[in-house]
């Protein structure tokens, strides 16, 4: 059961010269004393509205709430003090500059754009941090090339550099044929991707959106899930392979032996975006568009039966019982999230940008 809702919010931008959207941020009442329980912040995008967020805590325990301004940002990826960010036609690296202690205007992590990747639009869904084939103390990008069906990296010299591409795409060409997307690592290594359909044409996805999803096998190449909605943000914990089947609204996860997905429990919109913390997973949800991509999915069928509207914003997952038990629910201008990470130990972030000066200020010696 969601808790009632009581905690409103309206964001900090940090930027002097955008106007304030028209945003209202509630969370259910516990929420706030879960981020305090558990010790850590969280961050999402929206590609929609093109905006960073970051959820923690006030020093005087109220609900913290700070935005960025990114166009179409998307897959996220955190790991130590950095923050990984795919945009509209970049790929970023922010590092927190401070040292643990230390804060900022009461913030005690400050994620500074450091590193950008020229891509072009790619449109890139999910990142990870791989470990490097070629050192093993290095760490390598790789990211879902959603415009041309592959797994790829970043380079100094160009676009990107493919790495990987379903056994059933044939060319690699700026087609969006199968509409891949997720990225879930095992063992230091990427591992499951997700694909609305097994498709070879371009953008044949979208004539098998009900059924057509399926989960891929990096290593071996084999399909190990087929018959899915939609399904994002596959995740490897807890020694099971988490799904969003976002088509038909179910968190569950696969049953490798088998090849069957496993509900656990219904999210009231279109899932986005999978993070987990202890035995907690964290999932956005969004309302879906009314367009041919979105309409027509078991999704709208089942909110009509629970007599549910569609809402955006996070769902807290308790994976012992299924129950949503906390939320943060978005209203206004942001209709759909996309990514969702957590920041362990960091009680209140954010983020510098690139609207005002304050960037110009913000220097660090190595």
């Amino acid at each position: 059961m969601l808790d009632s809702s009581h905690n409103a919010i309206s964001p900090t931008s940090g930027s002097s010269q955008a106007a304030v959207p028209a945003l209202e941020i509630n969370a259910s009442r516990q929420f706030t004393p879960w981020l305090n329980e558990q010790n850590l912040s969280l961050a999402f995008t929206t590609y929609q509205a093109g905006k960073l967020f970051f959820i923690g805590l006030q020093p005087n325990g109220k609900l913290s709430v700070f935005e960025r301004t990114f166009e179409r940002c998307m897959g996220l990826y955190a790991e130590g003090n950095s923050l990984y960010m795919s945009s509209l036609y970049q790929l970023w690296r922010f590092e927190n500059i401070l040292e643990p202690g230390q804060t900022y205007q009461n913030y005690d992590a400050v994620y500074l754009p450091q590193v950008g990747y020229v891509t072009a639009d790619l449109d890139i869904h999910d990142i990870v941090l791989s470990n490097s084939p070629k050192t093993l103390d290095t760490r390598q990008i790789i990211f879902v090339n959603t415009l041309f069906s592959c797994l790829a990296t970043v380079s100094e010299t160009h676009s990107f550099v493919p790495l990987w591409q379903p056994p059933f795409i044939s060319k690699l060409g700026a087609e969006d044929r199968c509409h891949l997307n997720g990225l879930a690592m095992r063992d230091g290594k990427p591992r499951y991707v997700t694909a609305v359909s097994e498709s070879d044409v371009a953008e044949g996805w979208r004539e098998h959106r009900v059924d057509g999803g399926c989960v891929i096998d990096v290593q071996s190449n084999e399909i190990i899930l087929r018959g899915l909605s939609m399904p994002h943000s596959p995740r490897w914990y807890q020694e099971k392979l988490w799904i969003l089947n976002s088509g038909t609204g179910e968190f569950g996860f696969a049953d490798l032996e088998r090849g069957e997905f496993q509900p656990v429990t219904f999210c009231p919109g279109y899932m986005r975006g999978c993070a987990f913390h202890g035995d907690f997973a964290i999932v956005g949800i969004s309302q879906p568009r009314h367009n041919k991509t979105f309409s027509g999915l078991p999704l709208d069928e089942k909110l009509q039966q629970k007599k549910a509207e569609p809402r955006c914003g996070l769902l807290v997952i308790d994976l012992r019982s299924g129950d949503i038990v906390h939320s943060l629910r978005l209203e206004g201008v942001v209709l759909e999230l996309y990514d969702v990470v957590v920041l362990p130990q960091v009680r209140c972030p954010m983020a510098i940008g690139f609207r005002n000066d304050e960037i110009r200020r913000m220097v660090t010696v190595g």
